[in-house]
């Protein structure tokens, strides 16, 4: 058992400087491959953490300019549905009002018309009344005559 003994801590001298050299290359790889590595992967973990934060960022931004889009559009289209309200009743406002003053015009139009059949159907009365007189007594002596009494006016 002492000769095992005596072997394996010859071994184990033997494999100091396969130790030491591993260590050595650990350290070495640790600062020159490793770290750098590492760095550049949280690097990169926080360049793309704060790109989605920015794009969130973005995002919430375009969504907040939409809905002020949205609400300035849809005021936009309240005014032009006011503005085209107020046109339409002023329009109807105009067409009742040229209705009226054609009905006042047709109406007194009516009334001078009426007026003046008045007036030329009086006219017509006393400008017939002598002649239908005349004419009614000679009517009564044609009828009194008769056909046989010979009297011919």
């Amino acid at each position: 058992m002492g000769q095992i003994f005596g072997q394996v801590g010859q071994a184990f001298v033997q494999a100091i400087p396969t130790v030491i050299f591993i260590v050595i290359l650990v350290f070495i790889l640790k600062r020159i491959l490793f770290r750098p590595l590492a760095d550049v992967l949280k690097n990169r973990e926080e360049q793309t953490k704060g790109a989605l934060v920015r794009a969130k960022e973005r995002t919430a931004l375009a969504a907040s300019k939409a809905e002020q889009y949205e609400a300035v559009w849809q005021k936009a289209r309240q005014e032009i549905h006011s503005l085209r309200e107020t046109d339409r009743r002023a329009a109807v406002a105009e067409r009742e009002e040229i209705i009226r003053q054609a009905r006042e015009r047709a109406e007194g139009q009516v009334r001078d018309a009426q007026a003046s059949l008045g007036a030329q159907a009086e006219s017509a009365k006393r400008e017939l009344a002598p002649a239908s007189a005349s004419l009614a007594e000679e009517i009564v002596g044609t009828v009194l005559a008769g056909p046989g009494s010979g009297l011919t006016h």
